[in-house]
């Protein structure tokens, strides 16, 4: 059985809180197998666990423009998040692969499957990426507690390209006009592959791809994880941690 958890709408803060107390739960064996989906509001960027926050983002575009920034535990590069479905899938190593790459493959598997559903041809590229037409428009990262795996990633359903590298540290001053074009022209999403792009239906189609790990039933979080969330919030607000690279 697979937990689906009620869809979630908050800051960065919160949703990088609540990934690493389901993540505890489930280690401690207090919670089952969980799937979620949710929305960063407002707009933000995270970066991975090994990243350098001040090598990786722009700060003082960030804070001109109300942008959050993150530090995820999880690896893998900065993202910027705006208008996107994001998932979180934690689920026993046992279930899916030991191997990084197959385990990626495997859990991008049950997105492309569903997307299929609803018309769109994705395609896995490792080691942790989703492309059509050969453009990236899913990025992907895991991290591992105890042989549980966790593995979040986006499904961009608009992408303001100006936006996302303005607020990521691509040094491009340093760079050809068509070096920066060759980069844009990398990210797509949905909208501008000209496909469907409501939230709704694209969480819809993905549960259908991720009940190939098992039967998936609503659920909440529990009283223990509610309360290590609040307490984890403190970690991912502060300076300590998101500059501790």
């Amino acid at each position: 059985m697979i937990r689906l958890l009620s869809d979630m709408e908050a800051d960065a803060y919160t949703l990088m809180a609540t990934d690493e107390a389901i993540l505890t739960a489930i280690t401690q064996k207090k919670a089952p197998a969980t799937l979620r989906f949710y929305q960063w509001k407002p707009q933000a960027v995270s970066i991975g666990y090994f990243q350098s926050a001040k090598k990786e983002v722009n700060k003082n575009y960030l804070f001109e423009n109300g942008i959050y920034l993150v530090r995820r535990i999880t690896g893998g590069g900065a993202v910027f998040h705006d208008k996107e479905l994001t998932y979180t899938f934690f689920i026993h190593k046992d279930h899916v692969s030991d191997n990084i790459v197959e385990s990626y493959k495997i859990i991008c598997g049950a997105i492309i499957k569903g997307l299929k559903t609803i018309g769109i041809n994705a395609k896995f590229s490792p080691i942790n990426d989703l492309l059509i037409n050969n453009k990236k428009f899913s990025g992907n990262a895991q991290t591992r507690r105890d042989n549980i795996i966790m593995q979040h990633g986006t499904i961009l359903l608009e992408v303001d390209k100006n936006k996302m590298f303005s607020a990521l540290n691509v040094p491009i001053e340093k760079i050809s006009d068509k070096k920066i074009k060759e980069l844009k022209n990398r990210v797509t999403s949905l909208k501008e592959e000209e496909k469907v792009c409501s939230f709704d239906k694209v969480r819809a189609a993905l549960l259908k791809g991720f009940e190939k790990f098992g039967k998936i039933s609503k659920a909440n979080l529990s009283k223990f994880e509610i309360q290590l969330k609040d307490q984890l919030l403190k970690k991912y607000m502060s300076k300590e941690w998101t500059y501790a690279r």
